[in-house]
C-alpha cells in the first residue's frame, strides 16, 4: 500500500508493507503512479534486471527508485512487475514493463529527481514503512 503526501513543491510518498521486500516492490508502484496516471495498463513486454550494493535500507531504497527513474528517462521505459531479493549485500531485482505510449500512457508528473530529504524506512507495527519525497 502507498500513498501521495503534498510537500511545498515536491511530492511525499508514504509506503507501508509486510515486509522489506514488498516494501520496495510498493516503492517502486508508487514511483510509476506518479509518472503516469494509469500505471495499469503497463505491459510486461520488456524485462530490466538491477543489482544495487548497499547495506542501509533507506540509501538502497533512495538507490533502487534512482535507478528506476534513470531508466524511465533514457529508455523511455514504463515499469509495471516487479520481483525484489534484499540480501545482506543489497538488492537483486527482475522488472517487467514496455516503453511509454502516449496514445495509451496518460502522464501526470515529471519527476525531476528522489531526493534524500525525510528519507526513512522503518519497522511500523507488524510491517515496514517508507517515506520518499520526489523532487517534480
Amino acid at each position: 500500500m502507498y500513498e501521495a503526501f503534498e510537500h511545498t513543491a515536491d511530492i511525499g510518498l508514504r509506503v507501508r508493507a509486510e515486509d522489506r521486500a514488498t516494501l520496495f516492490v510498493e516503492a517502486a508502484r508508487a514511483l510509476f503512479s506518479l509518472l503516469i496516471l494509469n500505471p495499469g495498463d503497463v505491459r510486461a513486454s520488456e524485462q530490466r534486471s538491477y543489482e544495487i550494493a548497499g547495506e542501509q535500507d533507506d540509501y538502497l531504497l533512495f538507490d533502487w527508485l534512482n535507478e528506476l527513474l534513470y531508466t524511465f528517462e533514457t529508455e523511455h521505459l514504463l515499469m509495471s512487475q516487479f520481483q525484489v531479493d534484499l540480501t545482506r549485500q543489497g538488492l537483486r531485482a527482475a522488472c517487467g514493463g514496455e516503453p511509454l505510449d502516449r496514445a495509451r500512457h496518460q502522464l501526470d508528473h515529471e519527476v525531476k529527481a528522489i531526493t534524500y530529504h525525510g528519507l526513512k524506512v522503518e519497522p511500523s507495527g507488524s510491517g515496514w514503512m517508507a517515506e520518499v519525497i520526489v523532487d517534480i
